[in-house]
């Protein structure tokens, strides 16, 4: 993953394109009826059941906004919630709440979503050793809001994006020729750049482990789409070389099953991709 101050920066564009997706020149609703001067108090009211995410992006929202609201949380990310709780209350000028009414929702119900799901795939996994990793399999512009949602559930983030890990999937080994050749031509590439990655290579069979092993320097390999049965068996040849990752297909139903066989990780794309928005309101109090 990137580092905390470049996730910070991510943060900071979502926040910023989303507000002038918005408000553009200005939330003329309000400046047609409320008063600047007139302020303000609203409630986060929970209409849900799940756990909560996104208190500490809402906070970075309104300070934005306007740095004199007042935030008073009273249930912080990663609570467990349901409905009537009330996740915080804000104070201040009721037209800069407004403002920042809708983003503060709209990241706050699909961080909770996310981190819902992550929560119960994690709890699928007690007692086992195996992790929950996401995917790229985000929605494009708030990658970092639903990373961050999936690091709140208990979930693991995979790779930021292209650029912070090297993951030679299908396709790139089709193209360069082979496991080998990819493996091979990625180690040259990084030295000749002078690049730190961990490269990560996908085995769709027994046969591309042993040569990915073989091929040595791998930080992971992804068994995609493996058979329990053949994901014992990888997971035995592979021993202590390099992590493991088992993806393709897996459900709540088969989740467990696969991290029994050992894997370290088991990555899954729904737990950004198919979820439900939580129900979350901000109301004047």
């Amino acid at each position: 993953m990137i580092s905390a101050e470049e996730f910070q920066r991510e943060i900071d564009l979502i926040i910023a394109n989303a507000l002038r997706e918005d408000i553009g020149d200005g939330d003329h609703s309000s400046l047609a009826c409320i008063p600047q001067s007139a302020t303000g108090k609203a409630k986060l009211l929970v209409k849900d059941q799940g756990i909560l995410a996104g208190v500490a992006f809402a906070r970075q929202v309104f300070a934005v906004v306007d740095p004199d609201l007042e935030i008073d949380v009273k249930l912080p990310d990663g609570s467990a919630v349901s409905y009537g709780d009330i996740a915080f209350y804000v104070n201040g000028s009721a037209q800069s709440i407004l403002k920042a009414e809708r983003l503060v929702l709209n990241g706050m119900q699909r961080m909770s979503a996310v981190a819902t799901k992550t929560s119960r795939y994690v709890h699928l996994l007690e007692g086992t050793k195996t992790q929950i990793l996401d995917t790229r399999k985000t929605t494009p512009g708030i990658r970092a809001l639903e990373k961050w949602a999936v690091r709140i559930g208990g979930g693991v983030n995979h790779r930021f994006a292209l650029y912070d890990m090297v993951m030679l999937k299908d396709n790139h080994i089709d193209f360069a020729g082979g496991i080998t050749k990819a493996i091979e031509k990625t180690k040259a590439y990084l030295k000749h750049h002078q690049k730190d990655l961990k490269i990560i290579v996908e085995a769709r069979d027994l046969k591309e482990v042993d040569e990915i092993l073989n091929a040595g320097g791998i930080h992971r390999i992804l068994l995609d789409n493996f058979s329990l049965e053949h994901t014992r068996e990888a997971v035995h040849r592979i021993g202590n070389q390099c992590q493991s990752e088992s993806s393709g297909g897996i459900t709540e139903k088969t989740l467990r099953s696969y991290a029994e066989c050992g894997v370290t990780y088991v990555s899954s794309g729904a737990l950004t991709h198919s979820v439900s928005n939580m129900d979350l309101s901000l109301k004047a109090v």
